[in-house]
């Protein structure tokens, strides 16, 4: 199985080259970030949740409320490890039985922080995208609703990206057919090896 990973910081639009790349391949895309979630929903990953970081982090459904979560562990390196601790292992089981399900000789996965995961290693291609700060901020804002303080305090826990690391990088202008051409030339090279 080839796995190609696809990251960038948020609203740098990974998630629309990874799919697209997919598409291109026609192989299975995982955005990992939604698998990252799923134990949010779990009523014991929800009790260790509340005790770790108060029942404040509740909706008034008793589910988790990412926003509010997200004051808590984006402000403090060491919250933001507490939750990587208490969600990671039933997030990355989750992951790895898709992975061993998976029919494609080819994988394209997407997450924020898959050069910090274990799955970074697997990838046989790695592509970063990036973008201009200033769009990226205003996409993340608008697109999530949130405020420029909540988009400070998420970005300022994201990872930096050691650009040596990829085979590939896209600086995405938002402009649609240089997207599709890096695609293009990206999933020739892939089909080619």
């Amino acid at each position: 199985m080839k796995i190609i990973g696809v990251t960038g910081k948020s609203g740098s639009g990974k998630t629309t080259f990874a799919s697209k790349l997919a598409e291109k391949l026609n192989c299975d895309y995982i955005d990992i970030d939604k698998i990252s979630h799923m134990p949010y929903k779990k009523p014991e990953i929800i009790h260790i949740l509340c005790k770790e970081f108060g029942n404040g982090i509740l909706d008034e459904s008793g589910n988790i409320d990412r926003e509010k979560l997200g004051d808590i562990v984006f402000s403090k390196e060491e919250n933001m490890n507490k939750l990587i601790q208490i969600t990671q292992r039933d997030a990355e089981q989750e992951l790895d039985t898709i992975l061993l399900r998976a029919d494609n000789k080819i994988i394209v996965l997407e997450w924020i922080k898959l050069p910090a995961s274990k799955y970074w290693q697997k990838c046989s291609i790695k592509i970063l995208v990036k973008t201009n700060d200033t769009k990226r901020k205003q996409r993340v804002i608008q697109r999530d609703g949130i405020s420029k303080e909540y988009f400070k305090k998420r970005d300022s826990a994201a990872i930096d990206y050691e650009e040596t690391e990829f085979d590939y990088i896209f600086k995405n202008d938002n402009n649609k057919e240089e997207m599709e051409e890096a695609i293009h030339i990206i999933s020739n090279k892939i089909m080619e090896d």
